[in-house]
């Protein structure tokens, strides 16, 4: 076989030797070196694959397409013969077939029908660099299968860029080869004033665009190259360079995965002297040879698939490229001669973009993945091994999902119907709707909702944003628009699905479009909230609400299929009716008939109903006359708690109760005193308390709670016998005088009064069986404090003279005797004479 020379000629040999030696190797070579052309076709004269194919995986259906042609041409057979390629919506092999090109997905389905991959030599994996979901789990089962199964399967990792070191760890035996290529010098040209441009702001980003390209048609010969995010904005800067000067000598031509072979062709086979203008999505970044290339504008924005929590599922987003991705969109001016990159950002803004793309598997919604590792046989992924490993968190919402689709079993293993579901090839969500809807006499409408979901997730958006809201008038517009398209994709999942490829599909959608897809999105069905035209509440409990002058905003019942995520209410951007008839036969068994005894916090009152609910939603709901009397009671509990134990009819004598309890915890804890504090109270009301709200109902029935017996049950009879003993009420002051002991501080209790009151007693009482001494507040004749003192009879030897000093001569009618225990205790002034 005679292959033309190309920068990877160089390098052939040594990877034919590596894989003698190994089964494994790693090829670094650079966009254009020829490595996706020429590796597969020199590895089919090695000895360990005579007789066997070679599996060449590329991240996009265009590049597997372009490229299976190029190696059919290179070999001068026809494409489907020993050259073949498959995709997910087309085939082209043979018996014959020794090399296949094939996309992500397939590779996967292909691994997971037969694990062993019988007669498959050799697996290359392209563009690694790339880091697909698909491709990160399709090597990890790859890995696992030759592991298992002694395989003597070749896997070959190649990319312009990659990440050795975690490579080197998952395939140590692999021998890493490098490839050079002629570096043609690419001028960079930053044509921006700050970050790449957001393109929510339409008007700036369609003068800046067509400003950019105008000045690389003016400034460079050859053809330009834009890069854009997706479709949208390329038809979009399609029709603005019509009124361009230039626009009656450029040929304008876009290039996107979702464009028919033709219009592709056009673009990857040159013909003719006119120049050219490729308004391309990422898919001209890596992989494809575009021929004349003089230079690239590069708008700095890729569209890339990322978990929306919002929407609970894989969503394209529109978000900046990192500095590897410019550095590859610009190496594309420099392939055969000098050229020149137009960045549409500033030169200070390039170092803070990321320095590489987060692969896929750290920010991808996981619920795929997980299906494909329990349909392999794995429930823990570090099983397996992971360039990056699927972050947990994320895994573990992706197993919840599945297990409320009923595709995993209490177990945590795959049921039959999640094995179903991942033979479909679509988005767990929408397989289970789609078998659910062919279980159902369904199965077109399921499988054209679902291929209209699944185009409208690939960005391919061309209604207004307003209109859109209604699925109904989505659908029709494409039923209208994109017809071939639609049904082409409904067609390929029913097959999946095993329904004849003939089946009618709809003529309208009707009711049963709502109950589909609130098969899809169970947690997004919503039920408008009382007295609001827009506002609703979906049964995953989130709040939702739908833009202003929604017609759709009539219907009482809608599934939210698409959330735009942040803020107390996330914005509801597609939606479908449900009827409430439609939602209670279609998930009947989610919907639960249950008693509700609870506190009302607004009424201040315990109210019982009886609720039919969906999850979060209350479909039904009445009064009940004669609830439990247990619930009735747990319900006043509670409602006591949040009012706090403040709310019971406390008497100042019941607080200081409570007062000298805590005291005599602090001073006799041996005793088995018990804790009576609110907070200790409010935990345990259930145990003290309950047995005395029998028959209540309100707040307003506590004041006949009698207080001070529900407390003496938390202390018995043999401590309440001793409690006036070791903490008694009051003190007898020598006078006669009962005053009230303050227990407020558990350290020390005290005793106000008059100084003269106590005239003749040397020491006060000791309180707690005679550990803790009563401390006095000594108060002047009017009533205020002179004096704190827990040693009575050393104030007397002391403290009181100075008080004497001072006090007598303000009160000269009260007694100041010298010798205070010699004189009688009085509570008055002397008489006037």
């Amino acid at each position: 076989m005679l292959l033309p020379e190309l920068p990877i000629t160089a390098s052939l040999p040594a990877i034919g030797a590596a894989l003698r030696r190994s089964a494994s190797a790693i090829l670094v070579a650079p966009p254009g070196a020829g490595k996706s052309t020429l590796v597969p076709l020199a590895l089919l004269g090695e000895p360990w694959a005579k007789g066997r194919r070679i599996i060449m995986l590329e991240p996009r259906r265009l590049a597997a397409r372009s490229l299976a042609a190029r190696m059919a041409r290179l070999l001068r057979v026809p494409l489907g013969g020993q050259i073949g390629y498959r995709t997910r919506l087309d085939t082209r092999v043979g018996k014959d077939t020794r090399i296949e090109v094939v996309t992500e997905g397939v590779l996967t389905r292909m691994l997971q029908t037969d694990p062993a991959l019988e007669g498959v030599a050799a697996v290359l994996f392209d563009e690694f660099h790339e880091r697909s979901l698909q491709c990160d789990l399709a090597l990890a089962l790859a890995l696992d299968a030759r592991r298992e199964l002694a395989t003597d399967l070749r896997i070959v990792v190649m990319s312009a860029t990659l990440a050795l070191a975690a490579l080197r760890r998952i395939l140590p035996d692999a021998e890493v080869i490098e490839s050079t290529l002629q570096e043609y010098e690419v001028a960079m040209r930053y044509v921006g004033t700050a970050l790449p441009l957001p393109t929510d702001d339409w008007p700036l980003f369609m003068r800046a665009l067509q400003s950019a390209v105008g000045q690389a048609w003016r400034e460079t010969a050859g053809d330009v190259l834009v890069f854009l995010p997706g479709g949208g904005e390329i038809r979009a800067l399609q029709n603005a360079l019509g009124d361009a000067p230039f626009a009656a000598e450029a040929l304008v031509l876009p290039l996107y995965g979702e464009l028919d072979t033709e219009a592709q062709d056009r673009v990857l086979e040159r013909s003719g002297t006119a120049r050219r203008i490729i308004l391309a999505t990422n898919i001209a970044q890596t992989s494809l040879t575009i021929p004349g290339i003089g230079a690239v504008v590069d708008c700095g924005l890729v569209r890339r698939m990322i978990f929306d929590p919002a929407s609970g599922m894989g969503r394209l987003h529109t978000e900046r490229i990192s500095q590897a991705a410019a550095t590859q969109r610009a190496g594309r001016a420099g392939r055969v001669a000098d050229g020149v990159c137009y960045r549409m950002w500033s030169a200070g803004a390039q170092q803070t973009l990321a320095a590489q793309t987060a692969p896929e598997i750290a920010v991808a919604d996981l619920t795929p993945l997980a299906l494909e590792l329990l349909l392999w046989g794995v429930d823990d992924p570090s099983r397996l091994d992971w360039v990056d490993v699927p972050p947990p968190a994320q895994l573990a919402a992706a197993m919840d999902l599945l297990a409320g689709l009923g595709m995993v079993d209490s177990r945590g293993r795959i049921t039959v119907h999640g094995r179903n579901a991942a033979h479909s090839g679509a988005h767990p969500r929408l397989a289970h709707m789609m078998l659910e809807a062919a279980s159902r006499g369904d199965a077109p409408l399921g499988a054209e909702l679902a291929a209209l979901l699944e185009m409208d997730r690939r960005g391919n958006r061309q209604i207004d944003a307003h209109v859109r809201t209604d699925i109904g008038v989505v659908l029709e517009w494409h039923r209208r628009n994109r017809a071939a398209e639609l049904r082409q994709q409904s067609q390929r999942l029913l097959r999946r699905l095993g329904a004849h490829e003939t089946a009618a599909m709809p003529a309208a959608a009707g009711d049963a479009t709502g109950a589909l897809l609130s098969l899809a999105f169970p947690d997004r069905i919503a039920r408008r909230r009382d007295g609001s035209a827009s506002r609703y509440l979906l049964a995953s409990g989130r709040g939702a609400s739908l833009p202003p002058a929604q017609s759709i905003a009539r219907n009482e019942y809608l599934v939210a299929v698409e959330l735009d995520g942040g803020g107390a209410d996330a914005g509801i951007r597609l939606a479908a009716p449900l009827s409430e008839a439609m939602l209670r036969s279609w998930h009947r068994e989610r919907i639960t008939e249950r008693q509700i005894v609870r506190w009302d916090r607004e009424q201040q009152m315990v109210v019982a109903r009886a609720e039919v609910r969906l999850d979060a939603l209350t479909l039904e709901e009445r009064k009940l006359d004669a609830p439990a009397g247990d619930e009735v009671l747990a319900a006043m509990l509670d409602g006591l708690r949040q009012l706090g134990v403040g709310a019971l009819p406390w008497t100042p004598a019941l607080r200081q109760w409570q007062a000298r309890v805590a005291f005599l915890r602090r001073h006799r804890a041996d005793d088995g005193w018990p804790d009576v504090s609110d907070t200790s109270l409010r935990h345990t009301l259930g145990e003290w308390l309950a047995p005395w709200l029998d028959g209540m109902t309100r707040a307003a029935h506590l004041a006949q709670v009698p207080l001070k017996s529900a407390l003496q049950s938390l202390i018995g009879p043999e401590l309440s016998a001793r409690m006036d003993s070791l903490a008694p009420t009051h003190f007898l002051a020598p006078t006669g005088s009962r005053s009230a002991i303050d227990y407020s501080d558990p350290e020390q209790p005290v005793v106000a009064l008059r100084l003269q009151e106590l005239f003749g007693l040397e020491a006060g009482p000791r309180l707690a069986g005679g550990t803790c001494p009563l401390g006095f507040v000594l108060l002047s004749p009017a009533q205020r404090p002179i004096q704190i003192t827990r040693d009575l009879a050393g104030f007397w030897r002391s403290g009181y003279f100075d008080v004497r000093k001072e006090m007598r001569g303000r009160y000269p009618r009260h007694a100041w005797p010298e010798d205070p225990l010699a004189a009688t205790p009085t509570r008055g002034a002397r008489r006037r004479s």
